[in-house]
């Protein structure tokens, strides 16, 4: 991690109490960062805990779509906990309120950061590994504070899509700064017009999104491309439209009854669609003199064009013209 990501989980973590949590049942006390201070010498203790994925949930906040992860998309994680034969670095939960009606199901802790690591343990404990367990550390940390810690966790990860994050930020804007971009982008220690960026691609309507094979195809370069062509009203009826077949034909896909259509594919039926069907070649229609090709009339989107060079004498045009109107005319 850089170092500007570590100055950003200093503050992030800042006034956070630091004391262990009395209550350690079952937990195991370890000791996560032994910073000598060099002022009182003090060290920070945390409290991490080995307990059952079952006992912790999502935060309803959390930039990672859950049902997205498969073994396939974790399988890195997933071996590399069997072959380390436990998960090696924890999640950071936090305690649910006494009332939360998570609660009622036997959960304790929601899932700041670490959905990933919670999806690996839960498929090992299904397939042949019950000894797993989830390593967690609690932490007391406010909606802002989980908000930043899950963002900064995953901002640089490949694995987590443009729309996840991009999602997460447009709900934090009202969540947690009034509405104002500026204030988020401050607190975030990102630009305006990169976070900008992200909450435009949040706005894309459902029926973009369901274009795309996965959500984790849909980049944000993608958004800008598209959101030009929804904003025009000549072309976001045919843009929709085109999105809807599409849909269709990633359902299909799914279904495992056709290959999936690529994101470059899709973005190029999308710029299709918004350009309209191609103008008709046209068509060569009358050639006064096949031996002297100087002039042509064709017929093309209903119009009559006339092509001669500028070199033709203007006996031989009026001849053509002539010749042209008369074949015409007879024909009706």
């Amino acid at each position: 991690m850089s170092k500007r990501h570590d100055a950003i989980f200093d503050d992030v973590l800042k006034g956070i109490d630091a004391k262990p949590i009395s209550d350690d049942r079952g937990g195991a006390r370890f000791l996560k960062r032994s910073n000598a201070l060099a002022e009182s010498g003090e060290r920070e203790e945390k409290l991490l805990r080995w307990v059952e994925p079952e006992v912790c949930v999502m935060w309803a906040r959390h930039n990672r779509a859950y049902a997205e992860l498969t073994p396939e998309n974790c399988d890195d994680l997933i071996s590399s906990m069997r072959a380390q034969g436990r998960q090696e670095f924890p999640a950071v939960v936090r305690r649910l309120p006494a009332g939360a009606p998570a609660r009622q199901d036997g959960a304790e802790y929601e899932v700041i950061c670490g959905a990933r690591r919670h999806f690996a343990v839960t498929w090992l404990k299904a397939h042949n590994y019950p000894q797993f367990r989830y390593l967690i550390e609690v932490r007391d940390l406010t909606d802002e504070e989980a908000f930043r810690l899950a963002d900064l966790e995953n901002r640089d990860r490949e694995d987590i899509s443009d729309l996840e994050r991009a999602r997460d930020y447009a709900g934090a804007l009202d969540h947690y700064y009034g509405s104002s971009q500026k204030a988020m982008a401050e607190r975030l220690e990102v630009s305006e017009a990169w976070l900008s960026r992200y909450l435009k691609l949040a706005e894309l309507p459902p029926a973009i999104v369901a274009a795309f094979a996965s959500i984790r195809d849909l980049r944000e370069l993608h958004a800008r491309t598209l959101r030009p062509l929804l904003s025009d009203d000549a072309t976001a009826g045919a843009v929709l439209a085109a999105a809807a077949k599409l849909a269709g034909e990633q359902a299909l896909a799914r279904q495992g009854k056709i290959a999936p259509v690529l994101a470059p594919t899709v973005v190029a039926r999308l710029k299709a669609a918004a350009e309209g069907p191609r103008p008709a070649r046209s068509s060569t229609m009358f050639r006064p003199d096949p031996k002297a090709p100087g002039l042509e009339m064709r017929r093309r989107a209903g119009k009559v064009l006339l092509e001669f060079k500028e070199s033709m004498p203007e006996a031989a045009l009026r001849a053509a013209l002539d010749a042209f109107l008369a074949a015409q005319y007879q024909k009706r």
